[in-house]
């Protein structure tokens, strides 16, 4: 999986790499699954933060998470929840696409 983390309107500081690289082992479950990961942390003139990611998946697929908040940490986490979220759903698509094709075939076969 690529990593891409970059700042509009801020610096992307080492500090805030690492605590992104620490709160994004919780989406290790799927790392072969990701190609890219393209995230970017902005800071709004109302001084809150917003935080993107496109999110490219192996079979074609790709999503954009955002999450906002008045604090860069509290955004973060909770940026990491929804990516969590997001990439456990489209797994199971692709689980639950894989099965039924499956289930098909073992109908089909018995009737001929």
């Amino acid at each position: 999986m690529n990593l891409e983390i970059r700042g509009i309107h801020y610096n992307v500081t080492d500090t805030t790499k690492e605590f992104f690289e620490k709160k994004l082992h919780r989406i290790e479950f799927a790392a072969e699954n990701l190609v890219d990961l393209q995230i970017t942390v902005h800071k709004e003139p109302h001084q809150s933060y917003r935080i993107e990611a496109k999110v490219h998946f192996k079979w074609g697929v790709i999503k954009i998470v955002h999450a906002d908040a008045y604090e860069l940490y509290e955004a973060i986490e909770y940026f990491v929840d929804k990516l969590e979220a997001l990439i456990r759903k489209e797994k199971g698509k692709m689980k639950e696409h894989g099965t039924k094709s499956k289930e098909f075939i073992d109908i089909v076969d018995p009737v001929l």
